[in-house]
């Protein structure tokens, strides 16, 4: 039976890149057809390479991934995904964390490092939003602005259910995108000003 070594990278976005966990992968001669990519968040299991890699992994197998957090986000996801891998005699190594699950210390350090990221994540997310909190507090506006009708708004709506202009002039006289317009037109219906 031929026994093989895999690797995975995952990013959190499609900004990002994973050139750093291939890096390693290269360092440790994983050949790239034996490297599973996924470019979105972790948290959860539902990303098509870490389901790939599970479907294509066998007894005796290696996956090496360059820290926990890039595997699983939360201590539950980690360890279930790592007893799918042990199920099937598959072998799970962190380098970052040094974590080999062939160990009863290798698997204790997983259920350690993979609480202490999630809980890292957790605070990351608190003070993220109570970063947005004091922001909101000090008056700073999110999202994108609104953008409010032309001076000629009210002539051109009128011009245009008069039946003296199309749809798309009234678009390009007043440089609105179609649902701008539809917003901007039931606000004047209703009376509110932006």
């Amino acid at each position: 039976m031929l026994i093989s070594i895999y690797g995975y990278c995952r990013v959190s976005t499609a900004e990002q890149n994973e050139n750093r966990q291939l890096d390693l992968m290269d360092t440790l001669k994983i050949p790239r057809k034996h490297i599973f990519i996924d470019k979105q968040s972790g948290k959860n299991t539902a990303r098509p390479g870490l389901q790939k890699l599970l479907a294509t992994v066998k007894q005796g197998d290696t996956v090496i991934v360059e820290s926990v957090s890039r595997f699983a986000r939360n201590t539950k996801d980690l360890l279930d995904l790592v007893e799918k891998l042990t199920a099937k005699g598959v072998e799970f190594v962190s380098q970052k964390e040094n974590i080999d699950t062939t160990t009863p210390t290798g698997k204790f350090m997983l259920t350690v490092f993979g609480a202490v990221s999630e809980l890292e994540r957790c605070h990351i997310l608190q003070r993220q939003a109570e970063g947005i909190a004091s922001a909101k507090s000090r008056g700073v506006k999110f999202g994108r602005p609104i953008k409010k009708p032309p001076e000629n708004f009210t002539k051109v709506v009128k011009a245009w259910e008069c039946g003296k202009m199309t749809f798309e002039e009234a678009l390009r006289q007043t440089g609105l995108k179609q649902a701008t317009f539809y917003n901007r037109l039931r606000e004047l219906r209703s009376g509110k000003k932006r």
